[in-house]
């Protein structure tokens, strides 16, 4: 990796890219650790830049930590119990993916359906981009179709005589 600096171009040394690396692998896990998964709203303002963008699933989801304190009430509305686990972290330069798994409970109104007390799991990809030592972008892809035919919003192929195309 190069830096420039007051008119230099020198090489990151191995040593110091592999530290950024940890330390961007760090601050994903203390994202989903303490923002997800201890539903602490606060530390948004510590960990996401001002004009980080929240994509999910190719939809602008919200700018900045107000964004993602937005998506995260509105996920928590519906399944309250939310809880993330990271499943798999490949991280280079500033950028971390990661592939995690999603449960909860369906107690609350869900994107217009009612509560069915159903548990839920899903899976998803997040490519997060990292700056000055904050989140800068955050692509997510999760499984909304799979999430929603778990809390009956859409069936599956071949339920109500609907068969599957071949």
């Amino acid at each position: 990796m190069l830096i420039v600096e007051r008119g230099r171009t020198s090489k990151k040394s191995d040593w110091e890219e592999r530290m950024s690396v940890e330390e961007n692998k760090a601050l994903v896990r203390r994202f989903y650790d303490e923002f997800v998964n201890g539903n602490n709203p606060a530390v948004a303002e510590e960990l996401i830049a001002t004009e980080c963008s929240l994509y999910m699933g190719g939809n602008l989801m919200g700018t900045g930590p107000e964004g993602y304190r937005r998506t995260l009430a509105m996920l928590r509305s519906g399944f309250p119990d939310l809880h993330t686990t990271i499943e798999d972290v490949i991280a280079e330069g500033d950028k971390v993916a990661e592939r995690v798994t999603t449960s909860g409970t369906h107690r609350g109104e869900f994107m217009g359906v009612a509560p069915t007390g159903k548990r839920i799991s899903m899976v998803g990809i997040s490519i997060f981009k990292i700056s000055e030592g904050k989140v800068a972008e955050n692509r997510a892809v999760p499984d909304m179709l799979g999430l929603m035919q778990q809390i009956g919003a859409v069936t599956e192929p071949g339920e109500h005589g609907v068969e599957p195309s071949r």
